[in-house]
């Protein structure tokens, strides 16, 4: 089941609230965010967060039958940023990651051809168009979300 899918991120939540209770009950972390299978741990302590990973990986391979994927597995200072669900999280603002920058527009763009060949209705493309520059609105992207709804009815007019 695709993970973009509504029910799979219920699904995702209901599966993983195990997990949820593990650290916060087990562990007893307090500094802890998750959306469907991404999380982040955060403390100052840097000893502990590593000791925390073997933790964590034997519960999810025992008790979910999940692997950390370990090119995900990272521990590193927060001036440097957090990289969580497609953004660049830093001490004073938040950066659309530059992977995400690039994909939007072409995804709005495909959006707009769609349309066009009449395979999606205006109202989806106008809420793939609100969802998008939902995303940039939590970051630094002002610049970009402007250039998008500037190119977007340059888009439909082709």
């Amino acid at each position: 089941m695709p993970i973009g899918n509504l029910t799979s991120q219920i699904f995702s939540n209901i599966y993983m609230n195990e997990f949820d209770q593990f650290i916060k009950h087990k562990l007893k972390i307090k500094h802890y965010a998750r959306y469907t299978d991404d999380f982040i741990i955060i403390s100052a302590d840097k000893e502990y967060l590593k000791n925390l990973i073997p933790l964590i990986q034997n519960f999810l391979r025992t008790e979910l039958h999940l692997e950390l994927h370990p090119k995900k597995v990272h521990v590193t200072r927060h001036n440097r940023g957090i990289d969580f669900l497609g953004y660049v999280i830093l001490p004073e603002h938040i950066e659309l990651r530059t992977k995400t920058k690039r994909k939007i527009p072409k995804k709005i763009k495909k959006a707009v051809s769609l349309y066009k060949n009449g395979k999606i209705n205006e109202l989806a493309l106008h809420s793939s168009l609100q969802s998008y520059l939902g995303v940039l609105s939590h970051s630094n992207a002002y610049k970009l979300s402007q250039e998008i709804q500037n190119k977007f009815w340059f888009w439909l007019k082709e």
